[in-house]
Protein backbone atom coordinates (compact mmCIF):
# COMPACT_ATOMS: atom_id res chain seq x y z
CA UNK A 1 0.00 0.00 0.00
CA UNK A 2 2.05 2.80 -1.11
CA UNK A 3 0.61 6.09 -2.56
CA UNK A 4 -1.31 9.44 -1.86
CA UNK A 5 -4.26 9.15 0.62
CA UNK A 6 -6.24 12.90 0.24
CA UNK A 7 -8.47 12.93 3.49
CA UNK A 8 -11.21 15.49 3.87
CA UNK A 9 -9.63 16.65 6.88
CA UNK A 10 -12.53 17.40 10.02
CA UNK A 11 -12.53 20.09 12.63
CA UNK A 12 -11.13 20.81 15.57
CA UNK A 13 -8.24 18.08 15.57
CA UNK A 14 -4.84 18.65 14.40
CA UNK A 15 -3.09 17.10 11.07
CA UNK A 16 -0.54 15.58 13.22
CA UNK A 17 -4.31 13.96 14.50
CA UNK A 18 -5.69 12.64 11.73
CA UNK A 19 -2.23 10.87 10.54
CA UNK A 20 -2.71 9.70 13.67
CA UNK A 21 -5.81 7.92 13.43
CA UNK A 22 -4.76 6.83 9.77
CA UNK A 23 -1.87 4.95 11.25
CA UNK A 24 -4.07 2.84 13.44
CA UNK A 25 -7.35 2.38 11.02
CA UNK A 26 -4.80 1.31 8.67
CA UNK A 27 -2.43 -0.33 11.10
CA UNK A 28 0.14 0.84 8.98
CA UNK A 29 3.23 2.63 10.74
CA UNK A 30 4.84 5.03 7.66
CA UNK A 31 2.54 7.48 7.35
CA UNK A 32 2.50 11.67 6.80
CA UNK A 33 1.10 14.97 5.85
CA UNK A 34 2.17 17.46 3.18
CA UNK A 35 1.11 20.61 4.18
CA UNK A 36 -0.28 21.43 7.61
CA UNK A 37 -3.54 22.43 8.31
CA UNK A 38 -4.75 24.66 11.60
CA UNK A 39 -7.23 22.92 13.79
CA UNK A 40 -9.91 24.97 12.42
CA UNK A 41 -9.29 24.02 9.29
CA UNK A 42 -11.24 21.32 7.72
CA UNK A 43 -10.93 20.21 3.80
CA UNK A 44 -7.85 18.61 1.71
CA UNK A 45 -4.89 16.78 3.78
CA UNK A 46 -2.33 15.39 1.37
CA UNK A 47 -1.33 12.07 3.25
CA UNK A 48 1.57 10.00 1.68
CA UNK A 49 1.95 6.30 3.08
CA UNK A 50 4.88 4.02 3.29
CA UNK A 51 6.24 4.95 -0.09
CA UNK A 52 5.10 7.10 -0.83
CA UNK A 53 6.37 9.79 1.71
CA UNK A 54 9.29 10.21 -0.17
CA UNK A 55 7.23 12.54 -2.67
CA UNK A 56 6.15 14.71 -0.15
CA UNK A 57 9.20 17.01 -0.57
CA UNK A 58 6.86 17.63 -4.04
CA UNK A 59 3.71 18.68 -2.10
CA UNK A 60 4.86 21.38 -0.01
CA UNK A 61 5.20 24.17 -2.11
CA UNK A 62 2.82 23.53 -4.61
CA UNK A 63 -0.71 25.99 -4.87
CA UNK A 64 -3.25 25.93 -2.43
CA UNK A 65 -7.04 26.87 -2.74
CA UNK A 66 -9.49 28.09 0.12
CA UNK A 67 -12.78 28.56 1.10
CA UNK A 68 -12.75 31.10 4.17
CA UNK A 69 -15.37 33.35 6.10
CA UNK A 70 -13.56 36.54 7.77
CA UNK A 71 -15.18 38.87 10.77
CA UNK A 72 -14.86 42.38 10.75
CA UNK A 73 -15.16 44.49 14.14
CA UNK A 74 -13.05 42.10 16.40
CA UNK A 75 -9.52 41.19 16.54
CA UNK A 76 -7.96 37.94 18.28
CA UNK A 77 -4.00 37.13 19.13
CA UNK A 78 -3.77 34.13 16.87
CA UNK A 79 -5.86 35.86 13.89
CA UNK A 80 -8.54 33.39 14.67
CA UNK A 81 -11.57 32.10 16.28
CA UNK A 82 -9.31 30.13 18.20
CA UNK A 83 -7.75 33.08 19.97
CA UNK A 84 -8.30 36.05 22.72
CA UNK A 85 -10.12 38.80 22.03
CA UNK A 86 -7.38 41.95 21.09
CA UNK A 87 -9.77 44.67 19.97
CA UNK A 88 -13.45 45.83 19.18
CA UNK A 89 -15.59 47.80 17.31
CA UNK A 90 -18.96 48.77 16.60
CA UNK A 91 -18.00 49.81 13.24
CA UNK A 92 -18.39 47.84 11.03
CA UNK A 93 -20.33 49.18 7.94
CA UNK A 94 -19.15 49.37 5.06
CA UNK A 95 -20.18 49.36 1.40
CA UNK A 96 -19.84 46.55 -0.59
CA UNK A 97 -17.54 49.20 -2.97
CA UNK A 98 -15.05 49.89 -0.15
CA UNK A 99 -15.05 46.25 0.72
CA UNK A 100 -14.36 45.40 -2.91
CA UNK A 101 -11.79 48.27 -2.87
CA UNK A 102 -9.62 46.31 0.08
CA UNK A 103 -9.66 43.15 -1.15
CA UNK A 104 -7.72 44.49 -4.76
CA UNK A 105 -5.05 45.44 -2.22
CA UNK A 106 -4.35 42.06 -1.24
CA UNK A 107 -4.20 40.57 -4.94
CA UNK A 108 -1.39 39.77 -6.56
CA UNK A 109 2.28 39.60 -5.17
CA UNK A 110 2.50 40.89 -1.59
CA UNK A 111 4.67 40.39 1.19
CA UNK A 112 3.05 39.05 4.44
CA UNK A 113 3.85 38.97 8.13
CA UNK A 114 3.44 35.44 9.33
CA UNK A 115 1.17 35.07 12.43
CA UNK A 116 2.78 34.62 15.89
CA UNK A 117 1.28 31.33 16.47
CA UNK A 118 2.81 29.53 13.73
CA UNK A 119 4.36 26.44 13.52
CA UNK A 120 7.41 28.48 11.69
CA UNK A 121 10.55 27.98 14.04
CA UNK A 122 12.60 30.53 16.07
CA UNK A 123 16.18 29.24 17.23
CA UNK A 124 14.61 25.49 16.26
CA UNK A 125 10.88 26.04 18.17
CA UNK A 126 7.60 27.01 17.15
CA UNK A 127 6.40 30.55 17.38
CA UNK A 128 3.22 29.28 19.39
CA UNK A 129 5.68 28.28 22.00
CA UNK A 130 6.98 31.14 22.54
CA UNK A 131 3.76 32.88 21.69
CA UNK A 132 1.22 30.76 24.42
CA UNK A 133 4.18 32.32 27.15
CA UNK A 134 3.54 35.79 25.86
CA UNK A 135 6.29 36.26 23.92
CA UNK A 136 5.09 36.98 20.58
CA UNK A 137 8.41 36.96 17.59
CA UNK A 138 7.82 38.71 14.72
CA UNK A 139 9.29 36.85 11.58
CA UNK A 140 10.23 38.99 8.38
CA UNK A 141 7.44 39.77 5.67
CA UNK A 142 7.60 36.70 3.01
CA UNK A 143 6.79 37.03 -0.16
CA UNK A 144 3.75 35.48 -1.52
CA UNK A 145 1.67 35.05 -4.34
CA UNK A 146 -2.39 35.60 -4.42
CA UNK A 147 -3.41 34.68 -7.37
CA UNK A 148 -7.25 35.06 -6.79
CA UNK A 149 -9.17 36.79 -4.03
CA UNK A 150 -12.98 36.71 -4.73
CA UNK A 151 -15.70 37.56 -2.16
CA UNK A 152 -18.08 35.22 -2.45
CA UNK A 153 -20.89 36.64 -0.11
CA UNK A 154 -21.46 39.91 2.49
CA UNK A 155 -23.31 39.50 5.36
CA UNK A 156 -21.70 42.32 7.43
CA UNK A 157 -19.78 42.00 9.53
CA UNK A 158 -19.40 38.46 7.85
CA UNK A 159 -17.73 38.39 4.95
CA UNK A 160 -16.89 34.95 2.60
CA UNK A 161 -14.64 34.63 0.24
CA UNK A 162 -12.31 32.12 -2.08
CA UNK A 163 -8.58 32.43 -2.64
CA UNK A 164 -5.88 30.95 -4.72
CA UNK A 165 -2.54 31.31 -3.29
CA UNK A 166 1.15 30.29 -3.04
CA UNK A 167 2.45 28.02 -0.75
CA UNK A 168 3.02 29.34 2.86
CA UNK A 169 0.30 32.11 2.96
CA UNK A 170 -1.79 32.28 5.96
CA UNK A 171 -5.22 33.04 5.33
CA UNK A 172 -5.82 34.06 8.50
CA UNK A 173 -2.83 37.06 8.29
CA UNK A 174 -5.32 37.59 5.03
CA UNK A 175 -8.32 38.32 7.34
CA UNK A 176 -6.32 40.12 10.29
CA UNK A 177 -4.48 42.67 7.43
CA UNK A 178 -8.02 43.17 5.77
CA UNK A 179 -9.30 44.10 8.92
CA UNK A 180 -6.77 46.37 9.97
CA UNK A 181 -7.26 48.16 6.18
CA UNK A 182 -10.73 48.70 6.62
CA UNK A 183 -9.85 50.14 10.13
CA UNK A 184 -12.33 47.99 12.38
CA UNK A 185 -10.16 44.92 13.06
CA UNK A 186 -11.00 41.36 11.75
CA UNK A 187 -10.30 37.61 12.36
CA UNK A 188 -10.58 34.32 10.70
CA UNK A 189 -14.01 32.17 11.12
CA UNK A 190 -13.78 29.67 8.66
CA UNK A 191 -11.79 28.21 6.65
CA UNK A 192 -11.42 25.01 4.08
CA UNK A 193 -8.91 24.11 1.87
CA UNK A 194 -10.52 23.14 -1.32
CA UNK A 195 -7.29 21.93 -3.39
CA UNK A 196 -4.05 21.66 -2.99
CA UNK A 197 -0.92 20.57 -5.37
CA UNK A 198 -3.70 19.75 -7.68
CA UNK A 199 -5.45 17.38 -5.55
CA UNK A 200 -9.11 18.71 -4.95
CA UNK A 201 -11.93 18.16 -2.65
CA UNK A 202 -13.90 16.09 -4.59
CA UNK A 203 -11.07 13.73 -4.33
CA UNK A 204 -11.14 13.73 -0.44
CA UNK A 205 -12.44 11.05 1.98
CA UNK A 206 -13.53 11.45 5.65
CA UNK A 207 -11.89 9.20 8.27
CA UNK A 208 -15.02 7.69 8.85
CA UNK A 209 -14.72 6.53 5.21
CA UNK A 210 -11.42 5.66 5.20
CA UNK A 211 -12.23 3.08 8.70
CA UNK A 212 -15.88 1.70 6.67
CA UNK A 213 -13.48 1.12 3.57
CA UNK A 214 -11.07 -0.56 5.57
CA UNK A 215 -13.05 -3.07 7.19
CA UNK A 216 -14.32 -4.20 3.46
CA UNK A 217 -10.72 -4.33 2.17
CA UNK A 218 -11.41 -1.31 -0.26
CA UNK A 219 -8.77 1.39 0.95
CA UNK A 220 -6.69 0.41 -1.73
CA UNK A 221 -9.52 1.87 -4.58
CA UNK A 222 -8.96 5.57 -2.90
CA UNK A 223 -5.25 5.37 -2.56
CA UNK A 224 -3.34 7.39 -5.38
CA UNK A 225 -0.68 5.80 -7.15
CA UNK A 226 3.20 6.78 -7.03
CA UNK A 227 2.92 7.09 -10.93
CA UNK A 228 -0.44 8.83 -11.14
CA UNK A 229 0.47 11.45 -7.77
CA UNK A 230 2.55 13.90 -9.70
CA UNK A 231 0.59 14.63 -12.61
CA UNK A 232 1.65 17.88 -13.54
CA UNK A 233 5.58 16.09 -13.80
CA UNK A 234 7.27 15.23 -17.37
CA UNK A 235 7.29 11.24 -17.61
CA UNK A 236 9.58 9.12 -19.25
CA UNK A 237 8.74 5.18 -19.63
CA UNK A 238 12.49 3.35 -19.37
CA UNK A 239 13.55 0.83 -21.47
CA UNK A 240 14.83 -2.29 -19.68
CA UNK A 241 18.40 -1.17 -19.83
CA UNK A 242 17.73 2.16 -18.54
CA UNK A 243 15.41 0.21 -15.84
CA UNK A 244 18.79 -1.71 -14.93
CA UNK A 245 20.67 1.38 -14.80
CA UNK A 246 18.27 2.68 -12.54
CA UNK A 247 17.91 0.17 -10.18
CA UNK A 248 22.09 -0.08 -9.81
CA UNK A 249 22.07 3.92 -9.28
CA UNK A 250 24.29 4.25 -12.28
CA UNK A 251 24.61 7.90 -14.13
CA UNK A 252 21.93 8.71 -16.20
CA UNK A 253 22.54 11.62 -19.49
CA UNK A 254 21.35 12.48 -21.77
CA UNK A 255 22.30 9.63 -24.08
CA UNK A 256 19.45 7.18 -22.44
CA UNK A 257 16.78 9.37 -24.15
CA UNK A 258 15.68 11.06 -21.34
CA UNK A 259 13.53 14.05 -22.42
CA UNK A 260 12.83 17.36 -20.11
CA UNK A 261 10.54 19.82 -21.48
CA UNK A 262 11.20 21.97 -17.90
CA UNK A 263 7.44 22.35 -17.31
CA UNK A 264 8.30 21.64 -14.07
CA UNK A 265 11.81 22.86 -13.41
CA UNK A 266 13.13 19.64 -14.81
CA UNK A 267 12.26 17.51 -12.77
CA UNK A 268 10.70 14.35 -14.59
CA UNK A 269 9.44 11.15 -13.12
CA UNK A 270 10.90 8.00 -15.10
CA UNK A 271 8.33 4.67 -15.18
CA UNK A 272 9.13 1.30 -15.55
CA UNK A 273 7.38 -0.29 -18.82
CA UNK A 274 4.55 -1.53 -16.37
CA UNK A 275 4.28 1.80 -15.53
CA UNK A 276 5.32 1.68 -12.08
CA UNK A 277 7.24 4.56 -10.89
CA UNK A 278 10.86 4.13 -10.12
CA UNK A 279 12.55 7.32 -10.13
CA UNK A 280 12.51 11.34 -9.93
CA UNK A 281 15.27 12.82 -11.78
CA UNK A 282 17.01 16.56 -11.88
CA UNK A 283 17.89 17.84 -15.60
CA UNK A 284 21.18 19.30 -14.46
CA UNK A 285 21.92 20.86 -17.32
CA UNK A 286 25.46 22.55 -16.05
CA UNK A 287 26.83 18.94 -15.63
CA UNK A 288 24.89 16.98 -18.59
CA UNK A 289 23.79 14.31 -16.31
CA UNK A 290 20.23 13.78 -14.39
CA UNK A 291 20.61 13.95 -10.84
CA UNK A 292 18.31 11.12 -8.68
CA UNK A 293 15.82 13.25 -6.15
CA UNK A 294 14.71 9.32 -5.37
CA UNK A 295 14.34 6.27 -6.32
CA UNK A 296 11.69 3.06 -5.78
CA UNK A 297 12.55 -0.54 -6.16
CA UNK A 298 9.93 -2.88 -7.62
Amino acid sequence: MDGILIIDKPEKITSAGVVSRLKKILDIKKIGHAGTLDPIATGVLVCCINRGTKLARFFLTGNKKYEAELKLGVETDTQDITGTVTSRSDFTSFSHEKIKSVFEKFKGHIKQIPPAYSALKHNGIPLYKFARKGEFIQKPPRDVCISRLCITNVDLPKISFEVDCSSGTYIRTICFDIGRELGCGGHLVKLKRTQSCGFSINKAISLDQVKKMSLQGRVQDKIISMSDALPYMDKYIASNALTEKIRHGMILTKHDGIISSYKTEGFIKILNKEKNLIAIVHDDEKLGIFKYYGVFHY
